[in-house]
């Protein structure tokens, strides 16, 4: 439900329109109880949703005489909640099955993790060394603070000081 984007323009939206997506899943991959919430949102806004993947949603571009339009729209709902569950299963599925990857990966000593990045790494080495601030560090590399905090403490390490405290 961290979208501020799709909020943003959901709350541009005036009754009648229409939220064109490619695919459901990019919408819908979330929780029951999020889904709900963000479905909820987009009904009370009356916004209809139509998306490339599902065709049921393409008749709600089109005028209708009002029981067309219904039936379609209910048709259009029920899909919709469909996709929605299928997405969210897949989505777990697939992050399982990476997790699963992983571990056995890791137990048969095969495991890399992602490479150090040694040009950025000495650079925030070197700011450190020239007494920045870990704020302008951090703005000027675009690293994060745990990395700082490991890199400024290796830098203690090597120079035989204590591996506690924080610079700045």
């Amino acid at each position: 439900m961290d979208r501020p984007e799709l909020f943003r323009l959901l709350a541009d939206c005036e009754p009648g329109d229409i939220l064109l997506v490619e695919q459901v899943d990019r919408l819908s991959r979330l929780t029951s109880p999020d889904w709900l919430r963000l479905r909820g949102l987009i009904d009370a806004k009356q916004v209809r949703i139509v998306a490339l993947d599902l065709p049921t949603s393409w008749s709600l571009t089109a005028p209708a005489d009002e029981f067309t339009a219904r039936m379609f729209a209910a048709v259009n709902a029920m899909m919709l909640d469909v996709l929605a569950a299928v997405a969210r299963k897949d989505y777990e599925d697939r992050r399982r099955r990476q997790a699963e990857g992983t571990a056995k990966a890791k137990a048969a000593g095969l495991y890399k993790g992602r490479p150090e990045n040694k040009t950025r790494n000495a650079a925030i080495s070197s700011l450190l060394a020239n007494g920045r601030s870990w704020r302008e560090i951090m703005d000027a590399t675009g690293c994060s603070r745990t990395l700082l905090a490991k890199i400024a403490r290796d830098r203690r390490l090597l120079k035989g000081e204590p591996a506690s405290g924080e610079d700045g």
